[in-house]
């Protein structure tokens, strides 16, 4: 009566590239950000540290990664990745290319991961409901500039204190 379903279903993220997120990483050149993702829109700028907003398109969707550059080399980023991602496939990627974690943290259902190589921060959020789903990426220098601000800790302090 029921036939089996001999068909291959592979999670919404399975061939998205971590390589991608990397044209984005501290010291890359906005020029080449430019000519691959087109023009940014400009989110603000902090004496010669621009913010700048990129959209990185996967399957039908875009998800933004916000940048900030100065005098044309990317400083940082923050991605919001797509919900519909799967954690254990974003996650077992990053494992894969930076190895363990240094810490972990777990508030409520959402989780963060910290990594500290190669005089880089790389910082990564997922939470679960029904499944587990990434939130946002970003990597920033281990130890940034006097008077440089990464993206995680302008956000961080956007956040209502309770």
């Amino acid at each position: 009566m029921f036939q089996p379903l001999n068909a291959k279903v592979d999670p919404p993220n399975y061939n998205f590239s971590l390589e991608t997120l990397e044209d984005f990483f501290p010291d890359k050149n906005l020029d080449d950000l430019q000519k691959k993702y087109g023009k940014p829109d400009q989110m603000g700028k902090q004496g010669q540290v621009e913010t700048l907003r990129f959209f990185v398109a996967h399957i039908r969707y875009k998800f933004p990664v916000i940048v900030q550059v100065q005098q044309g080399k990317v400083l940082d980023f923050f991605a919001k990745l797509p919900s519909y991602f799967l954690h254990d496939v974003f996650f077992q990627s990053l494992v894969n290319r930076i190895g363990k974690q240094n810490s972990y943290k777990k508030i409520g259902e959402e989780a963060i991961y910290l990594w500290e190589k190669d005089d880089r921060k790389y910082v990564y959020s997922a939470a679960c409901t029904i499944t587990c789903f990434p939130i946002f990426y970003t990597v920033s220098p281990l130890k940034p500039q006097k008077g440089f601000k990464p993206l995680i800790d302008i956000l961080k302090e956007a956040v209502p204190k309770n």
